[in-house]
């Protein structure tokens, strides 16, 4: 308390906070002061301090471009042509379980169709012909071969009739014969065979009672100067067959008569004359069956004559 009459003093107070405090504790923006500041700043007003700047602790994520409707609308394009390619397998395949579908072309069908000029003659129409059970009662039958004719143009010279009229539609190739007598030589044989250029389904339906379809359409004969065949002409034709196999482009004929040339007044079909019961000299001579059998031979021939090429074919 000061003595009445004397001046007032002041006093200055020492500051209570050290100036490190004073970093932690910023002074207020504005208002005044009681006394001098303390830390940065000059002298008068406090000064603010600036504000904290944080530390990043994460990494700065790459900007994300922005989705392209172009990308979009080519990957829905390409997921729905997916589905309907897969869908339409799937379909395809449920149809041809359920459909049966056109028989495959036979092994070596396309081959044989150049046989005529690609296989030897001895492979088409080989010089001993083994026929066992081709004759009456299963009996064995030998052919040899004494004529053989060039190959030539389907025509009424080398075919009958009906035949070449069947099969001009077709693509009739190319004719080839060759004559053919048993190892008594009392008969003869001539052989045709006929290649077309059809394709495999119309050749099965073809085949199906071809013989029967032509009636009393009778192979033409080939005779053989010189041989036992010489005397073989139209009127001595006594039994024939012709058969088109399913699996080859070709019809294959026969016609047999005897080698003495004796006259017939009515040839027959092999399967009438082959008929039990029958005392006729076809029937007992046993034409009808060789001239039936003869043609199943000769298919064999030809199959075998294709299998080689069309294994080398599949393997490759």
């Amino acid at each position: 308390m000061p003595a009445a009459g004397a001046a007032p003093r002041r006093t200055t107070l020492a500051p209570t906070t050290a100036p490190a405090a004073a970093w932690a504790q910023p002074a207020p923006s504005a208002g005044p002061s009681s006394g001098p500041a303390h830390g940065y700043g000059a002298s008068g007003a406090l000064r603010a301090l600036p504000p904290e700047t944080p530390v990043e602790t994460t990494t700065r994520l790459r900007p994300v471009r922005e989705r392209r409707t172009g990308r979009a609308v080519a990957v829905g394009v390409c997921a729905v042509l997916g589905i309907g390619l897969i869908g339409g397998a799937l379909a395809g395949l449920w149809l041809a379980a359920a459909e049966p579908g056109e028989p495959t072309e036979p092994a070596g069908f396309t081959e044989a169709k150049d046989l005529w000029h690609n296989a030897p003659v001895d492979t088409l129409f080989p010089r001993t012909l083994p026929g066992p059970g081709a004759g009456p009662g299963a009996s064995a039958r030998t052919w040899t071969r004494i004529v053989v004719a060039p190959d030539a143009a389907c025509s009424p010279a080398v075919l009958a009739k009906g035949l070449l009229a069947a099969l001009r539609p077709l693509g009739c190739e190319r004719v080839l014969r060759a004559t053919y007598t048993d190892a008594t030589a009392s008969s003869v044989i001539t052989v045709g065979l006929v290649f077309t250029r059809t394709d495999a389904a119309t050749q099965r339906t073809l085949g199906q009672g071809l013989t029967t379809r032509l009636g009393l359409d009778v192979p033409p004969a080939l005779p053989g100067p010189g041989t036992v065949a010489a005397r073989f002409g139209t009127k001595q034709r006594t039994s024939w067959w012709l058969n088109a196999p399913t699996d080859l482009p070709v019809v294959v004929t026969a016609v047999s008569g005897f080698a003495d040339g004796r006259v017939v007044d009515a040839p027959q079909p092999a399967d009438r004359a082959m008929t039990a019961g029958r005392t006729d000299a076809t029937a007992q001579s046993g034409l009808g069956h060789e001239a039936k059998n003869i043609t199943v031979r000769f298919e064999q021939l030809l199959r075998t004559a294709v299998t080689p090429p069309a294994k080398e074919k599949n393997a490759r």
